[in-house]
């Protein structure tokens, strides 16, 4: 098993006062060429943005943009005409694909949203632009991987354009999920809370592990319980 660990405060990060970000992979003016992705997992930006703060409009093209909001409330409004506020438990998906126009703007005027921006790029370029939600129980992630994002749309899962997975899942104190990955497969897992062991490796909240060349993964949570995401990647 080949398991090399991000830890959390080495990431990147850029403080503008309105946002506080953490970048897992090179992003604005965090330029790190030994971080620039992991295969087509291009971003992991850990944001927190201040009451009545936010991204005003501006364009993307080309690219998967999941919105995975922990606290708070994320206004979104785009030129495909959506808009919507999603909270903790939601999910958003936006294939910017041939361009897209969209702004990300705390709903709240008194208290602060934190939540992970995902980028994930496409199979191909030149996509039509979508955009789609949808509300996960959080009882669904207990003890278990529950699929929430994925190429095909099982299980009730948000479709991005690209075989990719992902899965959340919150574990309690000494309980454990297993992975398998597929041959050509490879995983990212990122820590939002508490501790999680793979083999010998220990990760925190904010570190993260890319995994590669391992048929299983098995993932045990420590004394303080765990929440993470699992990403099986190509």
């Amino acid at each position: 098993m080949s398991i090399v660990v991000r830890p959390s405060l080495e990431r990147g990060h850029a403080n503008h006062g309105w946002l506080d970000s953490f970048h897992t992979f090179s992003f604005g003016g965090y330029v790190d060429p030994q971080h620039m992705g992991f295969g087509p997992l291009r971003v992991i930006n850990e944001d927190r943005v201040a009451p009545g703060g936010g991204f005003a409009p501006h364009g993307h093209r080309d690219m998967e943009i999941i919105s995975y909001v922990l606290e708070g409330a994320l206004e979104h409004k785009d030129s495909l005409g959506s808009g919507s506020v999603i909270r903790p438990g939601d999910v958003q998906v936006m294939s910017a694909g041939e361009g897209v126009r969209h702004s990300e703007y705390n709903a709240s005027e008194t208290a602060p949203v934190h939540f992970l921006q995902i980028w994930i790029l496409p199979d191909r370029s030149g996509h039509a632009p979508g955009y789609s939600e949808r509300r996960f129980d959080p009882a669904g992630r207990e003890n278990r991987l529950r699929l929430i994002v994925s190429g095909d749309g099982r299980e009730g899962s948000l479709v991005i354009h690209r075989d990719a997975d992902i899965f959340e899942c919150e574990l309690a104190a000494g309980q454990s999920v297993a992975h398998d990955l597929g041959p050509g497969r490879r995983a990212w897992v990122q820590i939002i809370a508490g501790g999680v062991g793979i083999g010998a490796t220990s990760l925190s909240t904010g570190d993260a592990c890319a995994v590669e060349d391992e048929s299983r993964l098995d993932l045990v949570a420590g004394e303080e319980g765990a929440r993470f995401l699992l990403f099986d990647l190509p």
